[in-house]
């Protein structure tokens, strides 16, 4: 029942900016975070931003100073805001939330379909 849809996504030139949505649905963001992965080809996915219901933030160093995590609660959406975009950038870029029922803590239980970010040269 529970749906992470991502969009915006595409291909953009190194040093530009691209701000990715994820509406979700049937599920309740409040005790638990909200994130951002990537994927890129032969690697591991890596979790790179999360933001509680409150709005903290958190990045992961590689993207910290260049993207931005925030939340709009009445649209049931969160975004990821990407400037001054890296060749390295370039990922398929996963949406997903923490639930506290799977294993009685937060931990993330939910995934998006992806969406491709390449940026060129």
């Amino acid at each position: 029942q529970v749906q992470l849809v991502e969009s915006g996504g595409g291909s953009v030139q190194a040093g530009g900016s691209l701000k990715l949505s994820c509406e979700f649905s049937g599920y309740i963001f409040s005790s638990c975070a909200m994130g951002w992965y990537r994927q890129a080809p032969g690697k591991e996915r890596e979790l790179i931003a999360t933001i509680s219901s409150d709005g903290t933030t958190s990045y992961e160093d590689s993207v910290k100073g260049r993207f931005t995590m925030s939340q709009d609660n009445a649209k049931n959406k969160v975004y990821l805001q990407m400037d001054r975009l890296k060749i390295e950038d370039t990922a398929v870029y996963i949406c997903a939330a923490e639930d506290y029922k799977i294993h009685g803590y937060c931990d993330y239980a939910y995934w998006g379909q992806g969406t491709q970010v390449t940026v060129s040269a």
